[in-house]
């Protein structure tokens, strides 16, 4: 297998530990392990007496159930726990292609999706979205770029780096190409139920298509990145067990204390979802009258989900010297788009409690360098 350099795990391994001022995190506010145990009166009881032995490698049972109530037609057997939503991506990628399939990719996306599908030796056409049509959804494009073998779509709602959810209409199309090719779609929706109006929920692929794979994480939405836990939910068992079969030459399982306290912050979901919603909110609010006072450097299309959304820079054909300076100069860390292949833009976050500040350091540098 060859695969290309993962460019935004390695800009994040020179910079997000030392920077001062991260404001390009994808996560919500992350929270301790005392705060999730608070939630059940035996949770501390239940820690402290599990067994670190091995787990079951499609994962626990009550997580499994606890994963699956977050969508209306599974069960806990429609679900496999993955050590992330980087394991899922990896794992059902190389247990359903082969060479000389055919994969569609939604791009600009989290790079794994795309690199991790060419090196299982599938050809591989993107699905680009541009920034020129408000990063709108091409359909025709779409029709253009399936053929007689595509094997597999990937999606991504709602939408890293935009912020952006996919309309239900273009979902609904998406879903009937697939079907009439018995494609697989894969429909990564780890920032799902951070959405900034709740009302716009969109269903989850799994809920919609039985070929659908829909991949979930305890990192973005709920703030728990440290658990490295994430999931797949489908209701084709087929491709579910080619996956844990996979998986089998990977982690095999996933830990122990991680499952527990993963199940547990699950059956309450709601209150990091709530909590994380409220802080993006509030940063939201700032960014709107911080993007009012430089509306002639800066531009974006607003997000609608998530944590995160890609400004454009004016006068800026490659923001990689922009980022450098900044991170430089004032210790902020923004993400350059180079890294989705968009040089004109960078990704910045305002999923936790410190974006704020972050944020005024950002724009004394900007007024500084205007």
């Amino acid at each position: 297998m060859k695969i290309a350099p993962f460019r935004i795990e390695q800009y994040f391994a020179l910079h997000e530990f030392t920077a001062p001022h991260l404001l390009s995190s994808s996560d919500a506010e992350c929270v301790s392990i005392a705060d999730i145990l608070a939630l059940e009166p035996d949770a501390a009881d239940q820690l402290f007496s599990q067994q670190l032995g091995y787990t079951q490698s499609a994962g626990a049972p009550d997580l499994r159930a606890a994963a699956s109530a977050i969508y209306r037609t599974t069960t806990a057997h429609d679900i496999v726990v993955v050590s992330a939503a980087e394991e899922g991506i990896f794992a059902a990628y190389h247990a359903l292609l082969q060479p000389g399939d055919h994969v569609v990719v939604e791009t600009p996306c989290y790079e794994s999706a795309l690199q991790v599908a060419r090196s299982t030796g599938a050809n591989v056409t993107e699905w680009r979205r541009s920034a020129d049509a408000n990063w709108a959804h091409d359909l025709a494009a779409l029709e253009r770029a399936f053929r007689p073998n595509t094997r597999l779509i990937y999606i991504n709602t709602p939408h890293n780096p935009t912020g952006l959810m996919m309309p239900r209409e273009v979902l609904d199309r998406v879903i009937k190409l697939c079907a009439a090719r018995n494609a697989w779609l894969f429909c990564d929706e780890v920032y799902r139920e951070l959405e900034h109006d709740p009302a716009t929920l969109l269903p989850a692929a799994v809920d919609l298509y039985e070929r659908a794979i829909s991949l979930g994480s305890m990192s973005k939405t709920y703030g728990l990145p440290g658990l490295r836990l994430g999931w797949l939910a489908s209701h084709d068992h087929d491709a579910l067990t080619k996956i844990i079969n996979f998986k089998h030459y990977t982690t095999i399982c996933s830990s122990a204390p991680s499952e527990l306290l993963s199940a547990l912050a699950l059956r309450h979901r709601h209150v990091f979802a709530d909590r994380n919603r409220a802080i993006v909110l509030a940063n939201l609010a700032l960014i709107d009258a911080f993007l009012v006072r430089h509306a002639n450097r800066l531009s974006w299309v607003r997000p609608t989900a998530g944590t995160i959304g890609f400004m454009r820079v004016a006068g800026v054909k490659d923001t990689s010297a922009f980022c450098e300076q900044l991170i430089a100069d004032a210790g902020v860390l923004l993400l350059p788009g180079t890294v989705y292949d968009e040089p004109t833009h960078f990704r910045i976050g305002y999923g936790r409690t410190s974006m704020p500040k972050s944020l005024r350091h950002f724009e004394a540098w900007l007024e500084k360098n205007s």
